[in-house]
This record gives C-alpha cells, sequence and structure tokens, in this order.
C-alpha cells in the first residue's frame, strides 16, 4: 500500500510537483520479510517534510510494504510529478548494504518515472558508489552522500524552469554525478554534510502508518516505530562503508529527540521505539539529559539502541535504564582480539562481558552483532567467537559474514579476491563475495550453531537438568562434526594477514 497526499505550505512560490520515493521492498528480502519489523523509512520522510515545508507539493511512495515495482507505477499515474526523487532511507542499514533485487526495483522504478515524463534523481549509499548504474537506469542527477544542499539548489531551478536542460541544472553545484555523452561526469566529487543535525520532523502523515501497526500487532503483539537522535560514526572500523555520513558523528539536541518521542507517544502511541542510529547517546551526559527531558514531558517510551562495549560504563548503563532504554545492541564481531585488531575496531575482548553484565544489572536486553569470516580469520578466532558467546549469554545475537563495500579499507585490501558476484541478492545470503578462509556453507554452519547456542541459553530455565544437558551435548557433538570437517571447508587460496 501507498499513501499519496498532496499538500503545501501556503508559500508564494509556485513549488513542484514532487514524488519521493525508496526501493527497499520488504518483500524482496525473504528473511526480513518473515521477521515483519517493518520500519518507515525514515530519511526519506525527512526529506520529504522538508521538500513540502519549502513550498512544494509533495507525495511519497513507500516501498517497504508494497508487493513490487507495479505499485509505483500506479502512484506515478495518479501523481503526475514534475520530479521523481529516489531518497534511499540512509537509517536502514538494508540500504548501506545495496542488496541486488533493491537496486533492480530502483532502476526499474526510474525507467517508470522517466517514461512518464518526470525529472529523475537519485540518492542513496548504493547510488553515491555505482552512479552510472543510476544514470543508466534513468536518473538525470544523482547526489553523492546526504546531497541535501545540492537538492535543494537543484529544486530551486526546476521551480523556475522545469524544463531545464541537465548542464545547465547542474552547472556550479557539487557533490552530484551526472552522464554526458555516455561518459560519467562529476561536479566537484565532495559529498557535502549538512553540519547542523536539526533536520524537518519526518512526514508520518505521508505514509499508511497504521499497515505498520497492523504488521506488527499481528507478528509480535505490538507496535514500534523508529527515530534517530544522530547521524553517522565517529570510529572507523575497516569494514564500514561511509558513503552518506564520512566519519563524522552529528547529534541532536536532546531536548528535540524527547519532544520527538513525545509526538509519536501522543499521536501513534508506539509501544516501542527503535533508534537507528550506528551509536545511540555516545555520552553519558547526553543521555542523562534525554532521559530527564522524556520524563517531564511525559513523553518515555520503551527503545531499543545501537551502541559499542567500550561505551557502556557503569553510569551509561544506568542512565539508559532512567530513559527507559530495554535493549541494547553492541557490535561485538568476533570473541578473537586478532581480528578485532585488524578490523581497526578499536574495542578489547574482555569489554563485552563487563557491558553484557553492566547493562544486564540494569535489566536490559542485551544483543551482539557477530561478523565472521573476516580477514586470515582462522578456527580458532572462530572458536574464541563461541567461547565469548557461551560465556557472555546474549539475549539475541545477529550473525553476519565480513561484507567488502566500495569505499573502506577492507573493500581495497580484498578487491582482486572479489568473484563474479559483487552483491548479496537480500540479507540472508551471506555469501561470501572474496577468497576468504572458508566457504559459505561453513560460515553457514557456524552462524546456526551460534544461534542454536543462545537458543539453548534462553531456554535453560525452562528445561530439566537431564534435558538441559542432553541438548548440551548434541550441540557439542555437531560442532566436533564441523570442526573435524573443518579443512574440506577451506579454500584453495588462503588470504594472507595484510601489511
Amino acid at each position: 500500500m501507498t499513501s499519496l497526499t498532496d499538500s503545501t505550505c501556503g508559500s508564494i512560490r509556485a513549488g513542484l510537483s514532487i514524488l519521493v520515493a525508496h526501493a527497499y521492498f520488504q518483500r524482496f528480502d525473504q528473511k526480513q520479510f518473515d521477521r515483519a519489523k517493518p520500519y518507515p523509512p525514515l530519511a526519506t520522510l525527512q526529506v520529504a517534510a522538508s521538500l513540502r515545508d519549502a513550498g512544494n507539493r509533495v507525495a511519497v511512495f513507500d516501498a517497504m510494504l508494497a508487493s513490487g515495482a507495479d505499485e509505483y507505477d500506479d502512484t506515478l499515474r495518479r501523481a503526475e510529478p514534475q520530479l521523481a526523487l529516489f531518497y534511499e532511507d540512509n537509517f536502514n542499514y538494508l540500504s548501506k548494504m545495496c542488496l541486488g533485487k533493491m537496486r533492480k526495483a530502483a532502476c526499474e522504478m526510474m525507467e517508470h518515472a522517466r517514461r512518464r515524463g518526470a525529472r529523475v534523481i537519485a540518492a542513496g549509499s548504493d547510488a553515491s558508489d555505482a552512479p552510472a548504474v543510476y544514470l543508466a537506469a534513468g536518473a538525470e542527477v544523482v547526489l553523492l552522500g546526504e546531497g541535501l544542499a545540492a537538492l535543494n539548489a537543484l529544486v530551486r531551478r526546476l521551480e523556475v524552469d522545469p524544463g531545464m536542460d541537465v548542464a545547465h541544472l547542474v552547472d556550479g553545484i557539487g557533490g552530484v554525478a551526472t552522464a554526458s555523452d555516455g561518459s560519467l561526469v562529476v561536479a566537484n566529487g565532495a559529498r557535502a554534510v549538512v553540519a547542523h543535525p536539526a533536520t524537518p520532523a519526518p512526514a508520518w502523515d505521508l505514509i499508511d502508518v497504521e499497515r505498520y501497526r497492523s504488521t506488527w500487532q499481528r507478528a509480535h503483539g505490538y507496535f514500534s516505530l523508529n527515530m534517530a537522535a544522530s547521524r553517522g560514526c565517529s570510529f572507523r572500523c575497516s569494514w564500514c562503508a561511509k558513503p552518506i555520513w564520512g566519519n563524522r558523528y552529528l547529534q541532536r539536541d536532546a531536548l528535540a529527540v524527547a519532544r520527538e518521542m513525545q509526538f509519536l507517544k501522543q499521536s501513534y502511541q508506539p509501544d516501542h521505539v527503535w533508534f537507528a542510529d550506528d551509536i545511540f547517546g555516545f555520552r553519558v551526559d547526553w543521555v542523562a539529559e534525554f532521559a530527564s527531558a522524556i520524563h517531564a514531558l511525559d513523553g518515555s517510551i520503551p527503545f531499543t539502541i545501537q551502541t559499542r562495549a567500550d561505551l557502556i560504563s557503569a553510569g551509561m548503563a544506568r542512565a539508559l535504564r532512567d530513559a527507559n532504554c530495554h535493549e541494547a545492541w553492541i557490535g561485538a564481531e568476533s570473541g578473537s582480539q586478532r581480528v578485532l585488531d585488524s578490523m581497526n575496531k578499536g574495542t578489547r575482548v574482555e569489554e563485552l562481558p563487563l557491558a553484557r553484565e553492566r547493562l544486564a544489572a540494569q535489566n536490559i536486553r542485551v544483543g551482539f552483532f557477530i561478523q565472521l569470516g573476516y580477514l586470515d580469520e582462522q578456527l580458532g578466532d572462530l572458536l574464541a567467537t563461541r567461547q565469548l558467546i557461551e560465556t557472555c549469554r546474549p539475549d539475541d545475537i545477529g550473525v553476519s559474514v565480513s561484507y567488502p563495500l566500495p569505499g573502506t579499507p577492507f573493500y581495497e585490501k580484498v578487491r582482486e579476491q572479489l568473484q563474479a558476484k559483487t552483491h548479496w541478492q537480500e540479507s540472508n545470503d551471506l555469501d561470501m563475495l572474496f577468497e576468504g578462509t572458508y566457504d559459505s556453507l561453513f560460515y553457514r554452519a557456524i552462524r546456526d550453531l551460534l544461534h542454536d547456542q543462545v537458543t539453548l541459553d534462553n531456554r535453560s530455565s525452562q528445561l530439566s537438568s537431564n534435558d538441559y544437558e542432553r541438548d548440551r551435548q548434541a550441540l557439542e557433538r555437531r560442532w566436533q562434526l564441523l570442526i573435524v570437517e573443518e579443512r574440506r571447508h577451506r579454500n584453495r587460496i588462503e588470504v594472507a594477514v595484510p601489511g
């Protein structure tokens, strides 16, 4: 389902008719479709709000719960936009992964828009990394990075002359890419980031929030919405792509974030909030200020965050509890210090059980993100990750394999080993895209064993001691069988530790 709502802000400017869209179709990602935890496209809705505030007539096509690109074509017919803007949700980590099925959908939608006579502009992680692909599909301009300053300049020119040729449209505007005579042209390739993190409230009224509610309620019995208290991340993990905000961390005012949560509580009554920040809070004083503000406004909603082990002091854990944080996901990555150092993670393995203990003491659930298959990761490193999970007993884990994204030091180190497949098609793909130590089947088996360990730990209180020991031994036998077969899964070419 899509929502098509036009509005103006009463400005004397004529404004443009703009259809804002993104191309993450949950239906095309089987793992996420089965999880049934969809979130609205936050960054897309913020841009829609900004364009509407500037006096344009704005509609939104929300791909998240749509069945496919045909629904976008129906929306195009109704909206008849002068400008079709494809602005991916930069807060959705799956958009940053540039999944192949979503790229295909975006290109198909752009072709539809061009056939209907709309001007087409594209923005997002994949568009920034591979602008030629989007230009070939029908985009006339690709915004590099966040692209907000460039977008505003382009829209102002199109207001004056909707038919302006591309060369004049982009003249003097930095941070954009176009095509000329079949060649890629990058105008001042600097990817400018708006320094002040204040952004308009998302245009929630332009999507069908009730459809999100019914999806969550039907699958889980509660309703969750998303927010963002910051943009970006200042840490420099070698595998983390940052095509939108670079290495900057831009934190919003704590009171402004509290007021947004109060608005969501009053307007949509979610039972839970997911903070999509790469790192929530960062400083104890900010989290304490947010906690104080949200309680003063009577706007508190239980929420989940992402963070790092080295940020979880005892004081931070208490501040998160006071703010009503119910769950924290930590980028653990590996139980091997050698692997963490190779990743330039900047954390110590011993910080993980300490962070887990501090959060648990405040009744905050803990999830670990685990990454398998990094450069020269050996069996001993994988078994150290197993030991980490057994020791820390996180409430949940998310397991992936190392994914080389353009623009990262990791990508450059494995670039010559990249195989024909350059993107996962969906988030549960888990194919190795480079010649790692082991094949994809081995890492999938490790993933399943780690998940089963967490499941067993979570069920331990419900099992008799005999049943728990039986299941534990069965899991141990599966580990031992995989270890025995380990050499069969090694690649013929092993990756050397980079110098």
